[in-house]
């Protein structure tokens, strides 16, 4: 384990109420602050735990790390400054073909002894009918719920691990899917800055619960 990896370690917070009362979205980065690609993936492999519909998780990641591709990145990013600053910034992106890669999964479950060899079989038939008659709008509003739970997640678990992130949705995503080869099935959903943070992210006001929440009916 490298110091720095020591470092985040140590700063974990206790529980998951500190995690999600000390996250904050933070636009100033400290630019020396490097995240290995093995912690990026550590990231990912939490947030990738997230659920999805049918667990045919359809999130993408695409991580841009190296400085000329976050020069890249920049102007289409309107110019945020923390895309340049941050360790990485995370394009979470939605599979809209990701339905099938079913068999795949449900071939990973079937060996881990989570179902059975016919009922993985029949789910997949089940699910390829369902999801391929689908419309791209039907299929777009489910990769963009899915790959925004996965996003959340990754952000709890880079403050878990006592790292900062802003997820930034003011971005120019016909140029981003052109300068970065996007697949034309994958839709971006947000990008996400991780580092650490060279100031705090300002505090903001939420909302009481009853103002927001009816029971029952409206």
């Amino acid at each position: 384990m490298t110091d720095q990896v020591s470092r985040i370690a140590e700063r974990i917070p206790a529980d998951f109420g500190e995690v999600i009362r000390t996250r904050r979205s933070v636009r100033h980065y400290d630019p020396h602050f490097v995240l290995s690609r093995e912690e990026i993936r550590s990231l990912i492999a939490d947030a990738v735990l997230a659920p999805s519909s049918n667990n045919l998780q359809p999130w993408r990641f695409l991580v841009i790390d190296r400085k000329e591709d976050k020069e890249k990145l920049y102007p289409i990013a309107n110019s945020q400054k923390q895309v340049l600053e941050a360790s990485a910034t995370i394009a979470v992106l939605g599979d809209l073909e990701g339905y099938k890669r079913v068999k795949e999964i449900n071939r990973i479950a079937v060996e881990r002894g989570y179902m059975t060899g016919e009922f993985a079989a029949q789910q997949a038939e089940r699910l390829l009918a369902s999801y391929g008659a689908r419309s791209e709008d039907a299929l777009r509003r489910i990769v963009l719920i899915d790959g925004s739970l996965a996003a959340m997640q990754l952000m709890l678990a880079a403050r878990a691990r006592g790292l900062d992130t802003v997820p930034m949705g003011g971005f120019d995503h016909e140029r981003f899917i052109e300068a970065f080869r996007v697949p034309a099935t994958y839709v971006p959903i947000m990008l996400i800055a991780v580092g650490k943070a060279a100031a705090e992210g300002r505090p903001t006001a939420r909302l009481p619960v009853d103002d927001v929440t009816v029971w029952g009916s409206f």
